[in-house]
């Protein structure tokens, strides 16, 4: 479903009362919007509620569909100024964030949305690595620990860590690239330069 005719589909369900289809909807975008606003309001609980009480307004019909070209720009950019009022009730809003709001472009939605992509697939594929090299990986490159810092606390050699650490790496990396033809528009470079973050 892409444009109008998404709107048109989602106008319908709701009208219908597609409670299912709905949940579907809600959960195919949830986890790249809750990392959109994140990047804003830096507290996943705050975030998670600002997504919801976007989703909200579309169940209640507290929207004005006939204002609504692309489903997906809307999401994002309702998100996004939820999450930019959420800080301008904490302090003044910085300049360029009003900037990136209003020169918001379909281009742009379109990059976060495989970016935030990109990141969920991540996270789903962490989640799969073996447990201790799981809970290695996690403790580096989350809890941002040395491996001398690891190694103290898992009572284990620092060449261990080390070696978990590469092995976590090597798996995601050939995990994420074997996705990438699944989903053409998620580009090499893209995925490894998200992995060099790691």
């Amino acid at each position: 479903m892409k444009g109008k005719g998404q709107v048109e589909n989602i106008e319908r369900m709701l009208g219908e009362g597609h409670e299912k289809a709905f949940t579907n909807f809600y959960a195919q975008y949830f986890a790249k919007l809750l990392l959109e606003s994140d990047k804003y309001v830096k507290d996943i609980v705050v975030a998670e509620e600002i997504v919801q009480n976007v989703f909200v307004k579309i169940w209640e019909r507290a929207v004005d569909f006939n204002e609504i070209n692309s489903v997906k720009s809307y999401l994002y950019r309702s998100v996004i100024n939820s999450s930019i009022n959420h800080i301008n009730r904490q302090k003044n809003i910085e300049e360029h964030h009003q900037k990136i709001l209003h020169n918001f472009t379909e281009e742009e939605v379109a990059e976060l949305d495989e970016e935030n992509e990109l990141i969920v697939m991540l996270y789903e594929e962490i989640e799969k690595l073996p447990p201790k090299c799981r809970e290695v990986f996690k403790l580096n490159r989350f809890e941002r620990l040395k491996y001398k810092e690891i190694a103290e606390k898992l009572g284990v050699a620092e060449k261990t860590v080390e070696n978990h650490v590469g092995s976590a790496l090597k798996i995601l990396r050939e995990a994420m690239l074997a996705k990438k033809d699944k989903h053409s528009k998620l580009a090499t470079f893209k995925i490894l330069r998200l992995l060099s973050f790691f």
